[in-house]
């Protein structure tokens, strides 16, 4: 789907608002878990995100939504800061209100520097999803951005696979060290 197109952002001491929005979106459905003060300190890196099969802002091919067989596109990251003990990836869609997280993949080898499709890299660990799926949920809602969000952590979650969305997404949260993002408009 054309060539690979490459994301940054840069924000400034906050923690990336689709983490944010992830933290708040709980199996129970209520408030925010945990403290995110720890990563809220920080001045955060780029990470450059890219995919050979989507560009930033184009359409979510349907292969990667509920329509399709193809399970989660291929991603590549770059720019991943000294000090990375471990890279964890983050799907959500961009809603306001009733966000849901479609992946969460961590403890990512941070030499590693790339997912195939459909695939999770060696020695990685998925975490439940929102609907409580473990591994890649693909998207189903029209209309909706899809971001595919890349973290630089500074040490590894160490939850087994399977891990509580709430735990995980805390734990990422609290070892950001640096972020880029890839999003997907909506689905084809």
């Amino acid at each position: 789907m054309g060539q690979p197109h490459t994301s940054t952002r840069r924000p400034r001491r906050a923690v990336p608002t689709a983490l944010a929005a992830a933290l708040v979106v709980v199996s129970s459905g209520c408030g925010m878990v945990g403290s995110i003060a720890s990563a809220d300190r920080l001045q955060l890196e780029p990470i450059s995100v890219s995919s050979p099969r989507l560009r930033d802002g184009a359409v979510l091919p349907s292969d990667y939504s509920c329509k399709g067989s193809s399970g989660n596109p291929p991603l590549r990251w770059s720019r991943v800061p000294d000090g990375t003990k471990s890279v964890a990836i983050v799907a959500d869609n961009n809603a306001r209100a009733g966000g849901e997280v479609n992946w969460v993949v961590f403890d990512i080898d941070p030499r590693t520097n790339e997912v195939a499709e459909k695939s999770v890299p060696v020695g990685a660990v998925e975490g439940s999803t929102t609907s409580g799926k473990v591994g890649y949920a693909p998207p189903c809602r029209r209309g909706q951005s899809y971001r595919f969000t890349v973290y630089a952590l500074n040490g590894k979650i160490h939850l087994g696979k399977g891990a509580p969305l709430s735990r995980t997404l805390k734990e990422i949260a609290e070892k950001t060290i640096a972020w880029g993002r890839l999003t997907a408009g909506h689905i084809q």
